[in-house]
């Protein structure tokens, strides 16, 4: 079982936008649950949905489709997703794949949730 923190944040304008926080290996043995997780917060939550990869030490390809998996929900119903603090040790995993190409990728939280519907207040 993979542990995912989740918080949440709300904009002045009523939007919510849900963090996303996998700790562990993102991998073929936990990456269904991540993906269940997505499809929940975007389907009951918000549209909206921010992916922090900080405690992600190991990404491999189903983990990377459980990602892609979820923007693609997200862009069905006109939300984003975007992924933020990527672990060095995952970092290559983007690159090689060209995923650091496909995604919206942001260095820290802070930035990540600049310009999503705007005015956070946390």
């Amino acid at each position: 079982m993979i542990h995912i923190d989740q918080k949440s944040y709300t904009t002045q304008d009523g939007n919510t936008i849900i963090v996303l926080t996998p700790v562990g290996r993102l991998d073929i043995t936990h990456a269904w649950q991540f993906r269940l997780k997505l499809q929940e917060c975007i389907s009951k939550f918000s549209r909206h949905i921010l992916v922090n990869l900080g405690q992600v030490e190991f990404i491999d390809s189903s983990g990377l489709t459980s990602l892609v998996a979820g923007m693609r929900d997200a862009d069905k119903v006109h939300g984003t997703f975007r992924l933020c603090n990527i672990h060095p040790d995952s970092k290559l995993v983007f690159e090689v794949t060209m995923m650091d190409t496909v995604f919206e990728i942001f260095e820290n939280e802070e930035d990540a949730l600049e310009g999503l519907p705007r005015s956070i207040t946390r």
